[in-house]
């Protein structure tokens, strides 16, 4: 395809980012400047900022490149881009942070990529300005989410990329609540490469991944892509009978041959009971996670609901 002859959406997800969306509405436009048919959409997930504010005059200024919906309440970040995908008409659908983390510059070697026949072009952090702690975290995450995800997904990437038309097709019927977009991109399969980037800090407002939402988003990813937790706890089951048996046999032991040197208590008792009580809190929780995902997908809620719409098909 020549430059001019697809459509190119990119889905921006926002929630109290009115520092930086002037500054990213340029620097967008300023990278797309050269494509003729491109949109920009804009999923304000419930900001209490100026956010929305700020995006429905743009989209008065600009209707034919600036698209906003939001939210009735916040959903998340997931379901953000998901209701991205959702609306998005390109032949070529780009997912980024709004925070200016991710450069829009970025885009057009992403293109080209595509133009290459790769439907699938994510962005590889090749360095970022994080905290030590963050780094740490996020290098073990994406791991050993790789080591027990039944699908191939690439360590040190983000939501960040552009995906054919086709993939957004194909996640457009994936419709779980519990999501985790770069492992369901992965899963589509198709052909996929990456580029690599260097993450800007963060240069408005504070992160909207505290450690909560980081352990949240870290248990989503683990259990919507392996079942070895499940596993996990029946083999930490298995060992707990083994240690609890060992015990036992070692208290037979004292009690029959050696009654002389054995001192009544309660310790061994106590400690059996902690170490056995514990061991099947946690197995109950892996479970539970598990039975919660169940029940959550049962109740079959759509996964937004929209408020408002501008420049799109039935807005207001």
């Amino acid at each position: 395809m020549t430059n001019n002859s697809f459509r190119l959406s990119v889905i921006l997800p926002i929630f109290n980012e009115a520092g930086s969306i002037p500054e990213l509405v340029k620097r967008c436009r300023a990278a797309l400047s050269v494509y003729e048919q491109y949109e920009l959409i804009f999923v304000d997930d419930r900001s209490s900022d100026d956010s929305f504010q700020l995006l429905s005059q743009l989209a008065k200024e600009d209707p034919t490149h600036i698209k906003v919906i939001r939210f009735s309440r916040n959903f998340g970040h997931q379901i953000a881009i998901t209701a991205g995908l959702d609306i998005a008409s390109g032949d070529a659908v780009v997912i980024m942070d709004s925070d200016l983390q991710d450069p829009p510059e970025l885009i057009p070697e992403m293109l080209v990529k595509w133009q290459e026949g790769y439907e699938v072009v994510y962005a590889r952090r090749r360095s970022r300005r994080d905290t030590p702690f963050k780094k740490a975290t996020a290098f073990l995450f994406y791991r050993i989410l790789r080591k027990l995800a039944n699908v191939d997904i690439p360590t040190d990437t983000g939501d960040f990329r552009l995906m054919d038309k086709k993939v957004v097709q194909a996640l457009r019927g994936m419709r779980e609540h519990s999501r985790f977009m770069r492992g369901l991109t992965s899963w589509t399969g198709f052909r996929q490469t990456h580029i690599f980037f260097d993450r800007d800090d963060r240069k408005h407002g504070e992160t909207h991944y505290p450690l909560v939402k980081m352990v949240k988003f870290a248990l989503d990813g683990i259990t919507s892509f392996s079942h070895i937790p499940l596993r996990m706890a029946t083999y930490v089951g298995f060992l707990s009978a083994c240690v609890g048996l060992t015990g036992g046999l070692y208290a037979f032991y004292w009690r029959f041959f050696l009654p002389e040197e054995t001192v009544p208590g309660w310790t061994t008792i106590v400690v059996s009971v902690f170490f056995i009580g514990g061991i099947q809190l946690i197995i109950l929780g892996v479970i539970g996670e598990y039975i919660g995902r169940i029940y959550t997908e049962l109740q079959a809620r759509p996964l937004y609901i929209v408020d408002k719409k501008m420049n799109l098909d039935g807005d207001e």
